[in-house]
């Protein structure tokens, strides 16, 4: 498997992310990057960006959930961001993922974790939290799903998904501006767009869309059904926070809130924003976290 490692050189100066790297091995070679701030000793909140950004897009969340006092850390999936990235796109699968970045929460030996997590974040968080429930104290989801290809997929996804595989041109930093609502700055594109800097860099972008499943016979299917059989069991707090502007998600919110027990009486919200809220709501979608964590403390 031929590695590429990106220049640290091109994430100097990036607008509102002045935090420190953290790196992992997740196997031989493979290098996983983190942001891991606030108190060390703290209970841990994971926060699991998608597809095809990177923890950039919590860097206006970060700060307020970790100076609350909260141990926050958002890695870099493999692929994207400062972590290693694969060449080939057959290099990636749903399974790896979720090798990688268990390997990831099992080093660092996280418990009591309160999972927040969107778009792919969520096909692998959700999983992550069922297959290691007993490390999870809650899960916060925006935008996200676990899906076991039983349901038929919105017609926009099946035009992404070719897009993603097919288009010569795949520019990272306009596709995230496509699921914004407000204007992000040319330096804000730049960041989005700095972990890759030539088209070999990305292939993990590209696999992403192709690696969700569609069919009952897909090779992520049967594990993803056994990890709602935990979900349909789940009693911990189970919040949904959606934005009201996003086609390829929409109603999946409601869908999580009637299969899941931990969503019973939960705050859920819908904030304003396109597909990636953590841009568009960022200070009411950190709120949502700091209030789920207060409610535990005071109950």
């Amino acid at each position: 498997m031929r590695t590429l490692r990106t220049d640290e050189a091109r994430f100097a100066g990036l607008p509102d992310y002045p935090f420190s790297a953290h790196y992992l091995d997740v196997e031989p070679g493979l290098r996983m990057h983190y942001v891991d701030e606030g108190p060390a000793h703290a209970d841990p909140v994971v926060m699991l960006h998608g597809e095809p950004s990177w923890s950039y897009l919590y860097r206006h969340m970060i700060p307020l959930v970790a100076e609350a006092g909260h141990r926050v850390l958002a890695p870099d999936l493999i692929g994207f961001g400062k972590s290693d990235k694969p060449a080939d796109v057959s290099d990636y699968s749903y399974d790896s993922h979720m090798r990688w970045l268990t390997h990831w929460l099992e080093t660092l030996d996280l418990t009591n974790v309160t999972l927040v997590c969107q778009n792919w974040g969520s096909l692998l968080g959700l999983r992550l939290a069922a297959e290691h429930h007993r490390r999870f104290s809650r899960i916060i989801v925006g935008n996200g799903m676990l899906p076991t290809g039983d349901t038929r997929v919105p017609a926009v996804f099946r035009l992404w998904k070719a897009f993603a595989s097919h288009s010569p041109w795949f520019p990272i930093g306009r596709i995230v501006q496509l699921g914004t609502e407000r204007s992000l700055s040319p330096a804000e594109i730049a960041a989005y767009e700095a972990p890759f800097p030539t088209p070999d860099y990305k292939a993990g972008a590209r696999a992403f869309p192709a690696l969700v499943p569609t069919s009952p016979n897909d090779p992520a299917s049967a594990a993803n059904r056994e990890a709602w059989r935990v979900l349909e069991k789940w009693r911990k707090p189970f919040i949904t926070c959606f934005s009201s502007g996003d086609p390829i998600t929409r109603g999946g919110d409601r869908y999580m809130q009637r299969r899941i027990p931990g969503a019973y009486g939960q705050p859920h919200i819908t904030l304003n924003g396109g597909h990636f809220l953590q841009e568009d709501s960022p200070r009411q979608f950190a709120r949502v976290i700091l209030d789920a964590l207060k409610a535990e403390m005071a109950a």
